[in-house]
Protein backbone atom coordinates (compact mmCIF):
# COMPACT_ATOMS: atom_id res chain seq x y z
CA UNK A 1 0.00 0.00 0.00
CA UNK A 2 1.28 3.41 -1.47
CA UNK A 3 1.68 5.71 1.98
CA UNK A 4 1.43 9.45 2.04
CA UNK A 5 2.89 12.26 3.79
CA UNK A 6 -0.52 13.22 5.05
CA UNK A 7 -0.90 9.32 6.36
CA UNK A 8 2.27 9.84 8.38
CA UNK A 9 1.53 12.99 10.23
CA UNK A 10 -1.68 11.43 10.77
CA UNK A 11 -0.14 8.35 12.62
CA UNK A 12 2.27 10.44 14.76
CA UNK A 13 -1.02 12.77 15.99
CA UNK A 14 -2.62 9.59 16.82
CA UNK A 15 0.30 7.90 18.48
CA UNK A 16 0.89 11.05 20.13
CA UNK A 17 -2.75 10.88 22.30
CA UNK A 18 -2.06 7.00 22.87
CA UNK A 19 1.15 7.87 24.58
CA UNK A 20 -0.64 10.17 27.46
CA UNK A 21 -1.88 6.04 28.45
CA UNK A 22 -4.62 7.86 29.76
CA UNK A 23 -7.04 5.34 28.15
CA UNK A 24 -6.93 1.74 26.69
CA UNK A 25 -5.06 2.66 23.27
CA UNK A 26 -7.58 1.12 21.07
CA UNK A 27 -10.87 3.46 22.88
CA UNK A 28 -7.54 6.60 22.21
CA UNK A 29 -7.69 5.90 19.05
CA UNK A 30 -11.29 5.28 18.20
CA UNK A 31 -12.03 8.78 20.18
CA UNK A 32 -9.00 10.27 17.43
CA UNK A 33 -10.51 8.90 14.58
CA UNK A 34 -14.44 10.17 15.36
CA UNK A 35 -12.44 13.73 15.85
CA UNK A 36 -10.76 13.21 12.12
CA UNK A 37 -13.94 11.95 10.26
CA UNK A 38 -12.13 13.09 6.63
CA UNK A 39 -9.76 9.68 7.13
CA UNK A 40 -10.60 7.25 4.84
CA UNK A 41 -10.50 3.75 5.43
CA UNK A 42 -6.94 3.19 3.80
CA UNK A 43 -5.88 6.53 6.16
CA UNK A 44 -7.29 4.60 8.95
CA UNK A 45 -5.82 1.15 8.70
CA UNK A 46 -2.24 3.21 8.16
CA UNK A 47 -2.58 5.06 11.33
CA UNK A 48 -3.82 2.02 13.26
CA UNK A 49 -0.80 -0.44 12.18
CA UNK A 50 1.61 2.01 12.71
CA UNK A 51 0.75 3.59 15.88
CA UNK A 52 0.15 -0.32 17.17
CA UNK A 53 3.39 -1.44 16.21
CA UNK A 54 5.10 1.59 17.90
CA UNK A 55 2.86 0.17 20.97
CA UNK A 56 4.04 -3.42 20.73
CA UNK A 57 8.20 -2.55 20.15
CA UNK A 58 7.82 1.14 22.11
CA UNK A 59 11.21 0.50 24.48
CA UNK A 60 13.48 -0.83 21.55
CA UNK A 61 12.10 2.03 19.20
CA UNK A 62 12.59 4.83 22.10
CA UNK A 63 16.46 2.98 22.39
CA UNK A 64 17.10 4.12 18.93
CA UNK A 65 15.74 6.93 18.18
CA UNK A 66 16.74 8.45 21.54
CA UNK A 67 13.16 10.21 22.77
CA UNK A 68 9.29 9.31 22.87
CA UNK A 69 8.92 11.89 19.94
CA UNK A 70 5.40 10.39 18.13
CA UNK A 71 7.16 11.26 14.70
CA UNK A 72 10.23 9.82 14.95
CA UNK A 73 9.24 6.83 16.59
CA UNK A 74 6.35 6.28 13.60
CA UNK A 75 9.01 6.71 10.86
CA UNK A 76 11.67 4.33 13.11
CA UNK A 77 8.26 1.55 13.26
CA UNK A 78 8.10 1.47 9.45
CA UNK A 79 11.47 0.80 8.77
CA UNK A 80 12.28 -1.86 11.86
CA UNK A 81 9.15 -2.86 12.31
CA UNK A 82 6.91 -2.91 9.53
CA UNK A 83 10.06 -3.85 6.67
CA UNK A 84 9.75 -0.63 4.41
CA UNK A 85 12.60 0.60 3.34
CA UNK A 86 14.13 3.88 4.47
CA UNK A 87 14.57 5.21 0.87
CA UNK A 88 10.75 4.40 -0.06
CA UNK A 89 10.02 7.09 2.55
CA UNK A 90 12.24 9.91 1.24
CA UNK A 91 9.72 11.94 -0.66
CA UNK A 92 7.69 11.77 2.35
CA UNK A 93 10.07 13.14 5.07
CA UNK A 94 11.49 16.22 6.28
CA UNK A 95 14.85 18.24 5.66
CA UNK A 96 17.17 15.95 7.78
CA UNK A 97 15.05 12.62 8.03
CA UNK A 98 16.45 11.15 5.17
CA UNK A 99 19.53 10.80 6.13
CA UNK A 100 18.56 9.92 9.96
CA UNK A 101 16.20 7.15 9.31
CA UNK A 102 19.19 5.47 6.18
CA UNK A 103 21.62 5.29 9.22
CA UNK A 104 19.27 3.85 11.59
CA UNK A 105 17.93 1.08 9.23
CA UNK A 106 22.11 0.02 9.02
CA UNK A 107 22.66 0.17 12.60
CA UNK A 108 22.24 -2.65 14.81
CA UNK A 109 19.92 -3.04 18.74
CA UNK A 110 21.03 -0.25 20.43
CA UNK A 111 21.45 -1.98 24.05
CA UNK A 112 21.76 -6.00 24.63
CA UNK A 113 18.81 -5.97 27.07
CA UNK A 114 16.61 -8.20 26.65
CA UNK A 115 14.20 -6.61 28.29
CA UNK A 116 14.64 -3.49 26.13
CA UNK A 117 15.29 -5.92 22.81
CA UNK A 118 11.95 -7.29 23.49
CA UNK A 119 10.35 -4.03 24.66
CA UNK A 120 9.26 -4.73 28.16
CA UNK A 121 9.49 -3.43 31.35
CA UNK A 122 12.38 -4.65 33.85
CA UNK A 123 9.26 -5.46 36.36
CA UNK A 124 7.82 -7.81 33.76
CA UNK A 125 11.04 -9.29 31.93
CA UNK A 126 11.78 -10.18 35.29
CA UNK A 127 8.68 -11.42 36.30
CA UNK A 128 8.10 -13.73 33.22
CA UNK A 129 11.55 -15.13 33.63
CA UNK A 130 11.46 -16.15 37.19
CA UNK A 131 8.07 -17.74 36.08
CA UNK A 132 9.21 -19.62 33.34
CA UNK A 133 13.08 -19.28 32.81
CA UNK A 134 14.94 -16.60 30.34
CA UNK A 135 14.30 -19.14 27.36
CA UNK A 136 11.03 -19.70 27.50
CA UNK A 137 10.36 -15.88 28.95
CA UNK A 138 12.24 -14.85 25.50
CA UNK A 139 9.77 -17.11 23.27
CA UNK A 140 6.57 -15.55 25.16
CA UNK A 141 7.95 -12.05 25.32
CA UNK A 142 8.62 -12.10 21.08
CA UNK A 143 5.51 -14.13 20.43
CA UNK A 144 3.57 -11.23 22.07
CA UNK A 145 5.65 -8.81 19.99
CA UNK A 146 2.91 -9.84 16.89
CA UNK A 147 -0.26 -8.86 15.71
CA UNK A 148 -2.81 -11.50 17.12
CA UNK A 149 -5.50 -13.18 14.62
CA UNK A 150 -8.67 -12.78 14.43
CA UNK A 151 -10.74 -15.30 15.98
CA UNK A 152 -15.22 -15.32 15.81
CA UNK A 153 -17.12 -18.05 17.76
CA UNK A 154 -19.88 -19.77 16.09
CA UNK A 155 -23.02 -18.97 18.16
CA UNK A 156 -23.94 -22.46 18.19
CA UNK A 157 -27.52 -21.98 19.15
CA UNK A 158 -28.79 -20.40 15.63
CA UNK A 159 -26.23 -22.02 13.37
CA UNK A 160 -23.47 -24.76 12.45
CA UNK A 161 -19.78 -23.62 12.43
CA UNK A 162 -19.54 -25.13 8.59
CA UNK A 163 -22.72 -23.29 7.38
CA UNK A 164 -20.56 -19.92 8.67
CA UNK A 165 -17.58 -21.14 6.89
CA UNK A 166 -19.56 -20.95 3.53
CA UNK A 167 -21.06 -17.52 4.03
CA UNK A 168 -17.74 -15.86 4.50
CA UNK A 169 -16.84 -17.52 1.64
CA UNK A 170 -19.44 -16.72 -0.25
CA UNK A 171 -18.68 -12.82 0.68
CA UNK A 172 -15.04 -12.94 -0.36
CA UNK A 173 -13.71 -13.75 3.34
CA UNK A 174 -11.02 -16.61 4.07
CA UNK A 175 -11.55 -18.67 7.24
CA UNK A 176 -10.81 -21.66 8.07
CA UNK A 177 -12.03 -23.71 11.81
CA UNK A 178 -10.09 -23.24 14.77
CA UNK A 179 -8.12 -26.67 15.60
CA UNK A 180 -8.90 -26.28 19.15
CA UNK A 181 -12.22 -24.58 20.32
CA UNK A 182 -15.02 -27.15 18.08
CA UNK A 183 -17.12 -23.64 18.20
CA UNK A 184 -14.11 -21.37 16.69
CA UNK A 185 -13.75 -19.93 12.60
CA UNK A 186 -9.82 -17.77 12.23
CA UNK A 187 -10.04 -15.41 9.43
CA UNK A 188 -6.75 -15.87 7.31
CA UNK A 189 -6.57 -11.88 7.37
CA UNK A 190 -8.04 -9.09 9.04
CA UNK A 191 -11.36 -7.82 7.80
CA UNK A 192 -14.01 -5.24 8.83
CA UNK A 193 -17.09 -7.27 9.94
CA UNK A 194 -18.83 -4.63 12.44
CA UNK A 195 -21.96 -4.64 9.68
CA UNK A 196 -21.49 -7.69 7.81
CA UNK A 197 -25.00 -9.84 8.22
CA UNK A 198 -23.05 -12.94 10.52
CA UNK A 199 -22.50 -10.11 13.43
CA UNK A 200 -25.65 -8.03 12.77
CA UNK A 201 -27.79 -11.46 13.17
CA UNK A 202 -25.87 -12.65 15.95
CA UNK A 203 -24.35 -16.01 13.77
CA UNK A 204 -21.04 -15.18 14.99
CA UNK A 205 -19.14 -12.92 18.06
CA UNK A 206 -15.27 -11.97 17.94
CA UNK A 207 -13.76 -14.11 20.66
CA UNK A 208 -10.50 -15.41 20.73
CA UNK A 209 -10.01 -19.33 20.22
CA UNK A 210 -8.76 -19.19 24.33
CA UNK A 211 -11.32 -17.46 25.32
CA UNK A 212 -14.03 -20.32 23.87
CA UNK A 213 -11.71 -23.18 25.39
CA UNK A 214 -12.48 -21.23 28.75
CA UNK A 215 -16.13 -21.70 28.47
CA UNK A 216 -16.14 -24.90 27.50
CA UNK A 217 -14.49 -25.75 31.04
CA UNK A 218 -17.76 -25.06 32.59
CA UNK A 219 -19.45 -27.43 30.71
CA UNK A 220 -22.70 -25.76 31.05
CA UNK A 221 -25.66 -27.91 30.35
CA UNK A 222 -29.44 -26.82 29.50
CA UNK A 223 -31.57 -26.42 32.86
CA UNK A 224 -28.68 -26.03 35.15
CA UNK A 225 -28.16 -22.60 37.11
CA UNK A 226 -24.68 -20.58 36.10
CA UNK A 227 -23.19 -17.60 37.05
CA UNK A 228 -20.73 -15.16 35.28
CA UNK A 229 -19.20 -13.83 38.06
CA UNK A 230 -17.57 -11.24 36.15
CA UNK A 231 -19.17 -10.70 32.30
CA UNK A 232 -17.39 -7.72 31.41
CA UNK A 233 -18.16 -7.42 27.49
CA UNK A 234 -20.46 -10.85 27.89
CA UNK A 235 -18.71 -12.54 25.26
CA UNK A 236 -18.09 -15.95 27.60
CA UNK A 237 -21.56 -15.09 28.84
CA UNK A 238 -22.78 -15.82 25.43
CA UNK A 239 -21.00 -18.56 24.86
CA UNK A 240 -22.61 -20.65 28.05
CA UNK A 241 -26.23 -19.49 27.06
CA UNK A 242 -25.51 -20.90 23.23
CA UNK A 243 -24.07 -24.40 25.54
CA UNK A 244 -27.02 -24.21 27.79
CA UNK A 245 -29.48 -24.44 24.53
CA UNK A 246 -31.21 -20.86 26.23
CA UNK A 247 -32.50 -23.40 28.80
CA UNK A 248 -31.94 -22.97 32.43
CA UNK A 249 -31.14 -19.68 33.75
CA UNK A 250 -27.70 -17.66 33.51
CA UNK A 251 -26.84 -14.69 35.58
CA UNK A 252 -24.36 -11.78 33.75
CA UNK A 253 -23.18 -10.20 37.03
CA UNK A 254 -20.64 -6.71 36.60
CA UNK A 255 -20.20 -3.97 38.54
CA UNK A 256 -20.27 -1.76 35.88
CA UNK A 257 -23.55 -0.33 34.35
CA UNK A 258 -21.72 0.79 30.81
CA UNK A 259 -20.35 -3.06 30.41
CA UNK A 260 -23.79 -4.35 30.81
CA UNK A 261 -25.23 -1.87 28.65
CA UNK A 262 -23.34 -2.49 25.97
CA UNK A 263 -23.71 -6.03 26.12
CA UNK A 264 -27.34 -5.58 25.77
CA UNK A 265 -27.36 -5.53 21.84
CA UNK A 266 -25.06 -8.36 21.80
CA UNK A 267 -27.46 -10.41 23.83
CA UNK A 268 -30.93 -9.51 21.91
CA UNK A 269 -29.12 -10.36 18.51
CA UNK A 270 -28.07 -13.58 20.57
CA UNK A 271 -31.93 -14.98 19.84
CA UNK A 272 -31.08 -16.04 24.39
CA UNK A 273 -33.60 -16.05 26.70
CA UNK A 274 -32.02 -17.44 29.60
CA UNK A 275 -29.41 -14.82 30.04
CA UNK A 276 -29.91 -12.09 33.22
CA UNK A 277 -27.57 -8.98 33.79
CA UNK A 278 -27.45 -7.90 36.93
CA UNK A 279 -24.95 -5.18 37.98
CA UNK A 280 -23.37 -5.80 41.49
CA UNK A 281 -21.47 -3.63 43.55
CA UNK A 282 -19.31 -5.80 44.43
CA UNK A 283 -17.95 -8.86 44.98
CA UNK A 284 -20.34 -9.28 48.14
CA UNK A 285 -23.31 -7.67 47.00
CA UNK A 286 -26.94 -8.75 48.46
CA UNK A 287 -27.54 -10.15 44.59
CA UNK A 288 -24.71 -12.73 45.08
CA UNK A 289 -25.63 -13.58 48.63
CA UNK A 290 -29.34 -14.96 47.44
CA UNK A 291 -27.88 -17.36 45.33
CA UNK A 292 -25.81 -19.00 47.63
CA UNK A 293 -25.62 -22.11 47.32
CA UNK A 294 -27.98 -22.67 44.44
CA UNK A 295 -25.66 -22.50 41.68
CA UNK A 296 -24.52 -25.44 39.44
CA UNK A 297 -21.51 -23.45 38.45
CA UNK A 298 -20.00 -20.18 38.58
CA UNK A 299 -17.20 -18.74 35.71
CA UNK A 300 -14.93 -16.09 37.01
CA UNK A 301 -13.38 -14.07 34.14
CA UNK A 302 -10.75 -12.35 36.71
CA UNK A 303 -9.92 -8.95 36.50
CA UNK A 304 -6.35 -8.86 35.99
CA UNK A 305 -2.86 -7.48 34.40
CA UNK A 306 -4.25 -8.76 30.95
CA UNK A 307 -0.23 -10.04 30.01
CA UNK A 308 -1.68 -12.33 27.94
CA UNK A 309 -3.17 -10.14 25.78
CA UNK A 310 -0.52 -8.12 24.48
CA UNK A 311 -0.83 -8.74 20.85
CA UNK A 312 -3.95 -6.99 21.22
CA UNK A 313 -3.35 -4.42 24.03
CA UNK A 314 0.33 -3.81 23.82
CA UNK A 315 -0.39 -0.42 25.70
CA UNK A 316 -0.81 -2.99 28.71
CA UNK A 317 3.17 -2.96 29.02
CA UNK A 318 3.05 0.12 29.63
CA UNK A 319 -0.25 1.20 31.90
CA UNK A 320 0.96 -1.45 34.34
CA UNK A 321 3.04 -2.06 37.02
CA UNK A 322 4.28 -4.51 39.54
CA UNK A 323 2.71 -2.84 42.40
CA UNK A 324 -0.54 -2.83 40.53
CA UNK A 325 -0.31 -6.79 40.02
CA UNK A 326 -0.10 -7.32 44.04
CA UNK A 327 -3.15 -5.26 44.10
CA UNK A 328 -5.12 -7.18 41.79
CA UNK A 329 -3.79 -10.52 43.18
CA UNK A 330 -6.01 -9.47 46.67
CA UNK A 331 -9.00 -8.54 44.83
CA UNK A 332 -8.53 -11.86 42.84
CA UNK A 333 -8.89 -14.21 45.87
CA UNK A 334 -11.97 -11.89 47.39
CA UNK A 335 -13.86 -12.58 44.18
CA UNK A 336 -12.72 -16.37 44.07
CA UNK A 337 -13.48 -16.66 47.61
CA UNK A 338 -17.41 -14.81 47.28
CA UNK A 339 -18.41 -16.79 44.06
CA UNK A 340 -17.39 -20.19 45.81
CA UNK A 341 -20.54 -19.52 48.10
CA UNK A 342 -22.50 -19.61 45.43
CA UNK A 343 -21.88 -23.51 44.31
CA UNK A 344 -24.02 -26.09 45.46
CA UNK A 345 -22.13 -29.54 46.84
CA UNK A 346 -20.84 -31.31 43.82
CA UNK A 347 -21.14 -27.63 41.74
CA UNK A 348 -17.72 -25.78 40.04
CA UNK A 349 -15.63 -22.76 39.72
CA UNK A 350 -13.95 -22.08 36.79
CA UNK A 351 -11.07 -19.40 37.65
CA UNK A 352 -9.63 -17.95 34.88
CA UNK A 353 -7.46 -15.00 33.51
CA UNK A 354 -5.81 -13.73 30.76
CA UNK A 355 -2.60 -13.48 32.64
CA UNK A 356 0.77 -14.78 32.30
CA UNK A 357 2.04 -14.59 35.93
CA UNK A 358 2.05 -17.00 38.45
CA UNK A 359 0.72 -14.91 41.47
CA UNK A 360 -2.46 -14.55 39.73
CA UNK A 361 -3.18 -17.88 38.51
CA UNK A 362 -1.87 -20.59 40.10
CA UNK A 363 -1.12 -18.71 43.30
CA UNK A 364 -4.61 -17.43 43.43
CA UNK A 365 -5.91 -21.13 42.93
CA UNK A 366 -3.97 -22.46 46.10
CA UNK A 367 -4.22 -19.86 48.81
CA UNK A 368 -7.78 -20.72 48.12
CA UNK A 369 -7.51 -24.45 48.14
CA UNK A 370 -5.62 -24.32 51.70
CA UNK A 371 -7.89 -21.68 53.03
CA UNK A 372 -10.90 -24.39 51.66
CA UNK A 373 -10.62 -28.08 52.46
CA UNK A 374 -13.80 -28.58 50.84
CA UNK A 375 -12.68 -28.25 47.33
CA UNK A 376 -10.60 -29.96 44.81
CA UNK A 377 -9.31 -29.21 41.66
CA UNK A 378 -10.18 -31.42 38.50
CA UNK A 379 -8.14 -31.69 35.22
CA UNK A 380 -8.45 -29.30 32.74
CA UNK A 381 -7.37 -31.39 30.16
CA UNK A 382 -9.80 -33.92 30.66
CA UNK A 383 -12.57 -31.81 30.93
CA UNK A 384 -11.54 -30.71 27.62
CA UNK A 385 -11.11 -33.77 26.17
CA UNK A 386 -14.27 -34.75 26.47
CA UNK A 387 -15.52 -32.46 23.83
CA UNK A 388 -13.29 -32.96 21.74
CA UNK A 389 -10.61 -30.47 22.47
CA UNK A 390 -6.97 -32.16 22.29
CA UNK A 391 -3.35 -30.48 21.98
CA UNK A 392 -3.70 -28.17 25.21
CA UNK A 393 -1.42 -30.03 27.15
CA UNK A 394 -1.20 -32.19 30.63
CA UNK A 395 -1.63 -31.38 34.14
CA UNK A 396 -4.94 -29.64 36.02
CA UNK A 397 -4.79 -26.32 34.45
CA UNK A 398 -5.41 -25.00 31.48
CA UNK A 399 -2.35 -23.19 29.85
CA UNK A 400 -2.53 -21.36 27.11
CA UNK A 401 0.30 -19.60 25.32
CA UNK A 402 0.47 -17.13 22.31
CA UNK A 403 3.62 -19.26 20.45
CA UNK A 404 2.18 -22.95 21.40
CA UNK A 405 -1.81 -22.72 20.87
CA UNK A 406 -1.69 -19.36 18.40
CA UNK A 407 -4.37 -18.23 21.33
CA UNK A 408 -3.99 -15.29 23.61
CA UNK A 409 -2.20 -16.36 26.93
CA UNK A 410 -5.09 -17.70 28.68
CA UNK A 411 -4.87 -19.66 32.55
CA UNK A 412 -7.39 -21.59 33.93
CA UNK A 413 -8.56 -23.70 36.72
CA UNK A 414 -11.48 -26.02 37.47
CA UNK A 415 -12.52 -26.16 41.07
CA UNK A 416 -15.22 -28.73 42.83
CA UNK A 417 -16.97 -28.56 45.76
CA UNK A 418 -17.01 -31.35 47.42
CA UNK A 419 -20.13 -33.07 48.03
CA UNK A 420 -21.48 -33.41 51.24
Amino acid sequence: MEITRAQIGSAANALAAQLTFERPADVTLRTWFRANPNLGSRDRAFVADASFAVLRHLRRLESVVGSREPRPLILAALVLVLGRSARSLEPLLKPGEGDWLNGLARTGPATDSPAIRLSLPDWLYERLVTAHGPELAERIAQSMLNTAPLDLRVNTFVTRRDDVLGKLRESGIEAVATTLSPWGVRLRDKASLERHALVTSGFVEVQDEGSQLVALLMEAKRGQMVVDFCAGAGGKTLALGAAMRSEGRLYAFDTSEKRLANFEPRLKRSGLSNVHPERIAHENDARVKRLAGKIDSVLIDAPCSGTGTLRRNPDLKWRGSAAGVDELTAKQGAILDSASRLVKAGGRVVYATCSLLPEENEGVVERFLADHPGWTVRDAAEILGRQGVTGVGDGPYLSLLPHLHGTDGFFAAVLEKNAA
